[in-house]
């Protein structure tokens, strides 16, 4: 682990290589698992801002749901979390020709149709934040629907931290995102690795 401010960054963060390849995964993030993503109450209330832009992306099934529990709801663990379809999709999903699962807030967002552009565990996949009364865990998820991910990554030479430096400076600051770059760049050489 690598103390970053008040972080402590999983050395996976920085050794393992990742670069979303939807050809392959064909969205599988948004679909799979047992529970919506994880939300606070502002991103929230930002996904009941944003939903008059997007709604019209949404399935019928989707809107229904909404329509019955909202945009979010207490899953089994207390968590709140993103509203799903049947314990699978989210509800924000919306699916091109090819059958890839995409996010209708950033279809949205990119638009300039809506403010929100995702909640912010979405935007981080595949790296998943834990809460401790003194510090915030960030480690990277590692799933068999991202090996795709990971091939891709390593054949473009793309880290987990490289990949998600967007999100990564969305959620801790460009400084926090500079001291882990340096950090992990020092450490890579140390290992006699490319960087």
């Amino acid at each position: 682990m690598i103390k970053i401010g008040d972080t402590l960054v999983s050395l996976d963060v920085i050794e393992c290589y990742f670069c979303c390849n939807l050809d392959d995964c064909k969205g599988a993030c948004c679909i799979e698992g047992d529970a919506g993503a994880p939300i606070t109450k502002e991103e929230e209330e930002a996904l009941n801002q944003a939903l008059p832009a997007v709604i019209g992306q949404l399935s019928k099934e989707a809107r229904e749901v909404i329509k019955k529990q909202g945009v979010s709801y207490i899953d089994e663990e207390g968590d709140l979390v993103t509203s799903i379809i049947g314990n699978k999709d989210c509800v924000f999903c919306t699916y091109d020709k090819k059958g890839v699962c995409l996010c209708a807030l950033e279809i949205g967002y990119n638009r300039g149709e809506c403010k929100f552009k995702k909640p912010v565990s979405c935007h981080l996949y595949p790296i998943r934040l834990t809460e401790y009364p003194t510090f915030t865990a960030v480690n990277y998820d590692e799933r068999k629907i991202c090996r795709g991910a990971v091939k891709l990554g390593k054949e473009k030479g793309i880290r987990v931290y490289e990949f998600l430096e967007g999100p990564l400076v969305r959620h801790f600051g460009k400084e926090w995102y500079q001291e882990l770059k340096q950090v992990a760049e020092e450490y890579l050489r140390q290992k006699g690795e490319s960087v």
